[in-house]
Parts: C-alpha cells; structure tokens; sequence
C-alpha cells in the first residue's frame, strides 16, 4: 500500500469523508452501487471521477468501502456503516404529528399485551421494517396463596394469589392422576413453606428438592414437586416478544435470497435469538445499533437492529426496536425507535 494512503479512520480528510458520506447516503437511498461518476455530479468538490477513483481506493483499503463483482461502483461495509452512524449522522426530529398519532393509538390500548401488539405494528407500519417489542418484565411478586381444584384427564386448574393482590389461574397436565385431597394437601404444604416467596425462588427451591431426595421421594412430595413446577413456571420465549411486519423486507435486495430470507423468518418465528439479543440491550442507555455481525447471529448478518429501552417508574422493563437491512434509512429510523419507546414507557406508568 502506498505510503501516503490513510492508514485509519483518523488519518481521513474532511474531503474523504464527505465523499464518503455522500457514497453512503447514495446507497441507502437506491441500494445500487455507487460510482465516482456519480459523486462527482452530486458533490460540491469540483473534484474529477479520477481522483474521486482514488480516494474511493484508499476509503477500499481501510475496510470501509467494497466493491461487487458486477459492478465498478462501491457499497459500503459493515464497518463502513459504523462508521456513517458513529460520526457523520445527521438524525432527522420525528413529525410532531406522528408522535401524536402514536401517542393516540397506543394510549387507546388498556390491556398490556395488546398495547405491545399495537406498539409493534405502529413501530413496523411507519419505519417499513420488521419490528420487535419485548414485554415488560413483571414485577415479582411473591406467593400469598395457592390453591388447586381437579378437572378431567390429568387436567389440574391452578389458582394463584400474589402479594399485590393479582388473581392467576391456569390449567396444567400433570403426569399421574391426583385426588382433590392429595391436592389439598399439597395446597397446604405450599402455602405453609413458601408463602411470601417469589415463583422464580418457590421453583428453583422446589428443583433442588427433588435432587436432594432423589428416589426418596414420599406421596406429598412428589406431588408438591411436579404440581410446584408446572404451576410457577414461567411465560415462555414465545410470549415474551412481539413481531411485526417481517413481510416487509421480502422486498428488500440484499435480502431477496430464499434461503437468506427462509433462515430469518424461522429466527423470527423461534424468538429465541431475538429475545436474546434484546436482553443484551436492555441495560443500555438510549438507542443501540447493531450492524450485520455485530448482532452475534449469522442469520442477522446481512441485517441491522436500531433497539432502545422503555421504563416504567424510571425503571428499565423492556426492549424494543426494528430489524432491516445494513442500508436502513438510519437517520429516519432512529428518532422512531427512540420516541416509540419513550411513548410505550409513558403510557405504561398512565396506567399504573
């Protein structure tokens, strides 16, 4: 490499830059690559194809730039995207009507599962990416009183009474046939050991009873420990996050290969790398990006995730944001994510 060639980032001139920025905004706008014919019309550098050529090289060299096969022109990379949303920005202020509208429609929802639902499908509809909302993290409240009625076919209706007065009941398939007053019994047992005990503690207690007594395990206690587990168990993966509009990047080029789009819809129908990639941020402060490999998932690497935090109380009790391709319309899609998330946490502490 040449010696007078930039070595890093910092080594770049304010002219690479804005040529770089240009290249980058460019490509998002229409996805093709972009040539130095074409910076050199819409720059205001006076600068010939030539030379803009051999500063898209050096912008190449550094990793920032790449250059498809079919084509002379260059697209930006992973880190060239990184780079664009680290420093050269510039985010757009969300129409007061749109936050109006949002603010209308989510503070209509009373329910909270369907105010997550309605959340997503407004955060997807207006950015025209696939949207993602966590649900809020309950509060944990501990056992007050449990009781359990019998039903037909190893069926068991489970009634929960939590300290803040919550009333949850639940039905469970037990693996063995047990007689209301094995029931009670065991009704009785719980509540004497463990009232005033989160679920989480109740079955993780539970747990290392069972591996504690091994096969010696009497009439109450085999039924305390197979009833105590399905009956505190927690929501699964799939009801812990909400997806929407994943349809919409079906249209999307860098994403139009079957089998590209095939892996990402089941990601998006298991959750679990979903889910888990939203815990990683929910103890961030404000929006987080990731770009393509940063995520961790291969099936996102041709994606990036703008995500933010939305409180309760002041507290951190969730993640949403939006899935779509490394050329997002960042500028625009930021300040949705931030202010949705920033809606979503206001209507929630309105209905405390």
């Amino acid at each position: 490499m040449p010696k007078n060639r930039p070595q890093s980032v910092q080594d770049l001139n304010e002219r690479s830059l804005l040529l770089f920025k240009s290249l980058v905004e460019h490509f998002i706008h229409d996805g093709h690559p972009v040539g130095s014919r074409t910076l050199s019309r819409d720059t205001d550098l006076a600068l010939s194809p030539a030379t803009i050529r051999n500063v898209m090289a050096d912008l190449e060299d550094m990793g920032l730039l790449r250059s498809p096969h079919t084509s002379a022109g260059r697209v930006p990379t992973a880190r060239g995207f990184r780079l664009f949303v680290d420093s050269l920005l510039s985010v757009e202020q969300m129409e007061e009507r749109m936050m109006e509208r949002m603010a209308r429609e989510m503070a209509a929802e009373v329910d909270v599962q369907h105010l997550v639902v309605r959340t997503s499908s407004l955060l997807s509809d207006i950015t025209k990416l696939a949207a993602v909302v966590m649900l809020p993290r309950v509060r944990q409240h501990s056992l007050e009183h449990i009781e359990f009625i019998t039903l037909s076919g190893n069926r068991i209706l489970v009634i929960l009474v939590l300290s803040n007065k919550e009333i949850q009941n639940r039905i469970i398939h037990t693996a063995k046939t047990y007689s209301q007053s094995q029931l009670q019994r065991t009704a009785n047992y719980l509540n004497s050991t463990f009232r005033g005990k989160d679920l989480d503690t109740i079955r993780a207690e539970m747990l290392t009873e069972l591996r504690k007594l091994k096969e010696d395990v009497n009439e109450l206690m085999q039924a305390a420990i197979e009833v105590a587990q399905k009956a505190f168990v927690s929501p699964s993966a799939e009801d812990d996050v909400v997806i929407s509009g994943h349809t919409n990047l079906m249209g999307v080029a860098e994403l139009g290969d079957l089998d590209k789009l095939k892996r990402l819809f089941e990601s998006f129908n298991q959750k679990r790398d979903i889910l888990h990639l939203l815990e990683n941020a929910i103890n961030a402060k404000g929006v987080q990006i990731f770009i393509g490999e940063e995520a961790g998932y291969e099936v996102l690497d041709d994606c990036s995730i703008v995500t933010s935090p939305y409180q309760r109380e002041g507290q951190v009790i969730g993640v949403l944001g939006v899935i779509g391709p490394t050329r997002m319309d960042y500028e625009r899609v930021i300040p949705v994510v931030d202010v949705t998330a920033r809606i979503l946490g206001s209507v929630l502490n309105s209905a405390d």
